[in-house]
């Protein structure tokens, strides 16, 4: 991975556009002859979990409107080395998208986010003056030729930092320099309108799964409950079909139809959800108890595809780091969750209200809320702090008005 801190820009690669939150940039790779094999236009939100002395904090900040494509960044060579994407800003941090391809599509397989602790203007106060390296598997990914778009906000969860995307336009292998007219939407986006032919009757598509219900789970063990969880669940499962087509299934996970279980342990706790397609859909949370905070760790999928080439379908990763909140605390999300465990399954978690390890009295504790509620509640409030002062300067206007066209009259 080159050194973010002293590695030289691209010049005239980056257009900036403002936005409301934070900064829209294209960015552009190009090969040694000019010609442009990756293009990104998008504006992002870190929101990072840091160590200080006087305890763990939480600190937001958006990807800055003078970050700019690094040389190491580079249009790949065949059968060597993949396409990157190199973005850095600030006194050393840098976000970079890797991307990879088979016959048919291209995706963004790594993403990893560099971030200088020493960085005081972003990380106040931090105990430790190193600069760490989190990554990701993404479920970005567009048929060749194609790019790929995302208007619904996306978040990327890294271990201890989780980046919201929003308005994604990505292109990479690009076939004339320019982003394609054609595109292949993300799942958050769909259901939407399109201009294009009805596809064809083969292959049939899957029918539309049902809406998600949000259910309460409970897991108890000898001291007590020591998870509450009130969600709903949505699976998102990418296979090879038996006539070798890839295809992409949706599943909403019905509480009526499932059985729940988990165990608690000191250390580890475990929510069990079994169905009649889906033989074990697990999630783990776990503690970190210098911090005091626990966190969603692992998810774990075996399920059925009957019309799959291989038809048990297993995927899982134990190294997640969302839904967090300090321990005694319950970790809330009306906005919903996006968690990508591989590139062939990730998991919509709808309406997320979550509480790990103590538990009082079988009731959800003091909320901590994600950055995307909080998000949520300012545009209100800005919108009713500008009704209010336009309120208040037309009734300034009018009783200056008032007092002026009374002076114009003489007592008789």
């Amino acid at each position: 991975m080159a050194a973010f801190g002293g590695a030289r820009p691209r010049p005239l690669l980056l257009l900036l556009l403002g936005l409301v939150h934070g900064a829209a940039a294209v960015f552009v790779v190009k090969d040694a002859n000019g010609t442009a094999c990756i293009m990104a236009n998008f504006s992002a939100a870190f929101l990072a979990s840091y160590e200080t002395r006087s305890g763990p904090k939480n600190v937001t900040f958006d990807l800055p409107s003078d970050a700019v494509v690094l040389n190491s960044s580079s249009c790949g060579k065949e059968n060597t080395s993949d396409p990157s994407l190199m973005i850095a800003f600030g006194k050393g941090h840098g976000l970079t998208l890797n991307f990879t391809r088979n016959a048919t599509r291209y995706s963004v397989q790594l993403m990893s986010f560099i971030y200088n602790l020493s960085d005081t203007q972003i990380f106040p106060n931090a105990s430790s003056k190193e600069t760490k390296t989190v990554e990701s598997a993404t479920d970005i990914r567009a048929d060749i030729n194609k790019k790929y778009r995302c208007v619904s906000n996306t978040q990327i969860h890294m271990h201890n930092v989780t980046v919201t995307f929003r308005d994604v336009t990505i292109q990479a292998y690009l076939a004339n320099s320019n982003f394609s007219k054609e595109e292949t939407r993300c799942e958050q986006d769909g259901p939407f309108p399109t201009t294009a032919p009805p596809p064809p009757p083969h292959p049939s598509p899957s029918p539309a799964p049902e809406s998600p219900s949000v259910h309460k789970y409970n897991v108890s063990g000898a001291n007590g409950t020591c998870l509450l969880a009130s969600m709903g669940l949505q699976l998102n499962v990418t296979y090879k079909k038996k006539d070798n087509t890839t295809m992409v299934k949706v599943v909403s996970i019905n509480p009526n139809k499932t059985t729940a279980g988990g165990s608690c342990g000191a250390q580890l706790v475990t929510l069990e959800l079994r169905s009649e397609s889906v033989t074990l859909l697990a999630f783990q949370f776990g503690m970190n108890a210098s911090t005091s905070r626990f966190f969603l760790q692992g998810i774990q999928l075996n399920m059925t595809l009957p019309d799959a080439r291989d038809p048990t379908f297993k995927a899982g990763n134990n190294s997640l780091r969302a839904l967090q909140a300090t321990i005694g605390n319950s970790y809330k999300c009306n906005a919903g969750e996006h968690v990508q465990v591989t590139e062939a399954f990730s998991v919509n978690i709808i309406k997320v209200w979550v509480q790990a390890f103590q538990v009082q009295g079988d009731k959800f504790g003091s909320v901590e809320e994600c950055q995307l509620d909080e998000n949520s509640m300012l545009i209100p409030i800005a919108v009713g702090g500008a009704l209010a002062g336009l309120v208040l300067i037309v009734l300034i206007a009018y009783l200056i008005g008032r007092k002026r066209s009374h002076a114009g009259y003489q007592t008789i």
